[in-house]
């Protein structure tokens, strides 16, 4: 019955910061889009996105407690981790965990772990 997912939604305390580390660091495209009623942002990858809300800003309907620092993501690096890696680094991102070895949807991952300006766990994997 399901294939996959489409988008999820981030709530943010410092859009600015978040966007920043999103598009800047990880490399996701900021997109503004429009609804009926407002206009969205959105940060855009591969055939994915995330939309951000802003808190105590939310859009409806939205999570019954829709917080900063709730989100425990794991993204598929398009390129090798010590990229990732060197990337993190340079723009002192601090490393919480790894490189290790975990498992995913589809395969063996290697991974590392960091958090966002809301403290959200960011998880970088390549298959491994």
């Amino acid at each position: 019955m399901i294939d996959h997912i489409d988008h999820v939604v981030l709530t943010t305390r410092d859009l600015p910061a978040c966007m920043r580390f999103y598009s800047e660091i990880l490399g996701m495209k900021s997109e503004n889009f429009q609804t009926p009623t407002e206009t969205r942002i959105a940060l855009k990858f591969g055939n994915q996105k995330i939309n951000v809300h802003e808190w105590g800003k939310e859009f409806s309907p939205r999570a019954h407690v829709a917080a900063p620092g709730t989100l425990d993501l794991c993204f598929i690096a398009s390129v090798p981790l010590e990229k990732v890696i060197e990337k993190l680094e340079q723009s002192n991102v601090k490393i919480l965990e790894g490189p290790v070895m975990k498992t995913g949807a589809v395969s063996k991952l290697r991974s590392v772990y960091v958090r966002d300006p809301d403290l959200n766990l960011v998880e970088i994997s390549v298959a491994a």
